[in-house]
């Protein structure tokens, strides 16, 4: 006998309980009429979309998603449907996986280990479950596990325990760069351990700061992958069960396509363009508009716009003062042009000479300093909230990783937007993203990525005048902040200088405040400016420690 199993990599609004559930319904009857799948397997948290947050303490949670599964059990037969969501279960808030079948719910699974680190506060909202949820489907015996489950040896070795044949993961696991791999050694462990099956079904799509890619996959009784799902693409993917009773692994699942493991360069653009296009069509702006300086940062976001939702959609505006260059308006200008933008250049002379103006009475005595460079991002900063506000599109702030962790960004100045596809990226990596971009189609001029990087705020700047190579200064920041080293931790297994090492940690922890209120954007690493990442904006905390 052959089980039919789809995995429903599908991408959902959070909150919109009603719109998720017909998506459900639907694509369970397309997986039993078009596909003829036996069984349907959503990801974690689908009714509600994920993560809820504090959305699972609304009054009205349980009366919704009781009305969302009375309407699934209603409309959806003939199909088993396996789908995540919460429920309270002896007055307790859990994380749940049901199987419903012919109007009835089977069986009821509640997520044993809850993770509360990084990205995640399951122990915020809910309770640990204690059972293993075991379902008889057409004479296997099929174990449930939800997302963290299966990072811990116990759920899996107990549903073996009690009759497992196969196990079903439910899964809402965000993206980073080293997470795709990480994945299939994990599932290799537990299958080895266990001997048993385990399919993996993953959510697809991006909800504020966080990008989910597919690459839902199973492996076969010896931990070894069969089948791979694409990534960042929403879809029904079908896996074969050969079931024999006759054999020692009564269970074995069929070899079927094995999409490619993407490079960290494809995984990483691939992330940004899923996040700001699900950032901006659920949250329903009209387009984006970005300040395009002839710099690269500002170069890279513009190609991850159009992308994203078209070039029809995205407006970029150059807003040159006395300090920018011949280069840059030219730069700007042909990428523009080659991604076929609608395209504005609006010089800033005259408002800042307005600002300095009215200022000068309060600076008479005060030389010159950052205070007047402020004043032309901050005056970029009016211009583009100004075209936002008037059109209904939504700002794409351009500062990268390296930028916001020293604080090398104004703020109300080139901070300014509602989104930021760079905010976890490195500047070395924002390099790499480009020459990336440019294989798969030349938008990108040479001369941006080629050029010394610089604000353009004052005569001959250049970013490297004010910090260390972009170089050096990424790898002291990824010890800092990914691996939470101190200086004396950093200088004693890499050879930097000294006082460099302690300036930027000390520039990175005066500006936390800065960061707090710079715009969500892209999580890509493991360890993001933003809910991955949360110290005090005042403390005494010592670095060299």
């Amino acid at each position: 006998m052959t089980l039919r199993i789809a995995m429903a990599q599908l991408d959902m609004l959070v909150g919109d309980i009603t719109k998720n559930t017909q998506s459900v319904i639907a694509t369970a009857i397309q997986a039993r009429d078009e596909e003829k799948a036996d069984v349907v397997v959503f990801p974690e948290l689908t009714l509600t979309g994920y993560p809820p947050e504090d959305l699972l303490l609304r009054p009205s949670l349980e009366t919704r998603i009781e009305a969302a599964l009375d309407t699934i059990l209603q409309q959806v037969k003939d199909i088993y449907l396996v789908i995540g969501y919460p429920r309270r279960i002896d007055g307790e808030l859990c994380n749940c996986a049901g199987v419903i079948y012919q109007g009835k719910l089977l069986v009821e699974y509640a997520k044993q280990k809850l993770p509360n680190f990084l990205v995640f506060d399951d122990k915020r909202y809910f309770s640990e479950g204690q059972n293993p949820g075991i379902v008889n489907i057409k004479g296997v015996q099929v174990g449930l596990s939800i997302c963290e489950d299966i990072w811990h040896p116990e759920p899996i070795a107990q549903a073996k325990a009690a009759g497992a044949e196969l196990i079903l993961n439910l899964n809402a696991s965000p993206y980073h760069i080293e997470k795709m791999g990480e994945r299939e050694t994990l599932l290799h462990k537990r299958a080895t351990e266990t001997s048993l099956p385990i399919m993996y079904v993953n959510y697809m799509g991006a909800q504020d700061e966080l990008v989910y890619e597919g690459g839902s996959f199973v492996v076969n009784a010896k931990g070894e992958k069969v089948l791979q799902a694409p990534w960042f693409e929403a879809g029904l993917y079908c896996a074969d069960f050969i079931v024999d009773d006759s054999q020692a692994h009564k269970v074995s699942p069929v070899a079927g396509a094995i999409a490619p493991l993407l490079d960290v360069e494809a995984s990483v653009y691939q992330a940004m363009v899923l996040g700001l296009r699900d950032y901006i069509e659920k949250n329903r702006f009209k387009g984006i508009v970005l300040g395009l300086s002839g710099g690269i940062d500002s170069a890279l976001s513009l190609a991850v716009a159009v992308d994203a939702i078209g070039a029809d959609r995205v407006q970029a505006v150059m807003m040159p003062y006395t300090y920018t260059s011949s280069i840059s308006l030219e730069d700007a200008e042909e990428e523009a042009n080659l991604l076929g933008v609608k395209y504005s250049v609006l010089p800033i002379e005259s408002m800042v000479s307005a600002f300095n103006q009215v200022l000068a009475p309060e600076f008479e005595g005060y030389g010159k300093d950052t205070t007047e460079e402020n004043l032309q991002a901050r005056t970029r900063g009016v211009t583009l909230m100004a075209i936002s506000n008037k059109k209904g599109y939504m700002v794409l702030t351009t500062g990268n990783k390296s930028e916001m962790a020293v604080g090398y960004a104004t703020l109300y100045g080139d901070m300014v937007g509602g989104y930021s596809v760079l905010k976890d990226v490195f500047k070395t990596l924002v390099f790499k993203l480009c020459r990336y971009r440019n294989s798969l189609g030349y938008v990108i001029p040479e001369r941006v990525i080629t050029r010394p990087p610089s604000a353009e705020l004052a005569p001959d700047q250049k970013d490297e005048d004010s910090l260390p190579s972009y170089d050096i200064l990424d790898q002291i920041l990824h010890s800092y902040i990914e691996q939470d080293m101190s200086a004396e931790a950093i200088l004693a297994t890499q050879k930097f200088d000294r006082d460099t090492v302690y300036r930027v940690l000390r520039l990175v922890d005066v500006n936390e405040y800065k960061r707090r209120q710079a715009p969500t954007g892209v999580r890509v690493t493991a360890r993001g400016f933003g809910r991955d990442r949360r110290y005090p904006i005042t403390n005494g905390w010592h670095i060299g420690e």
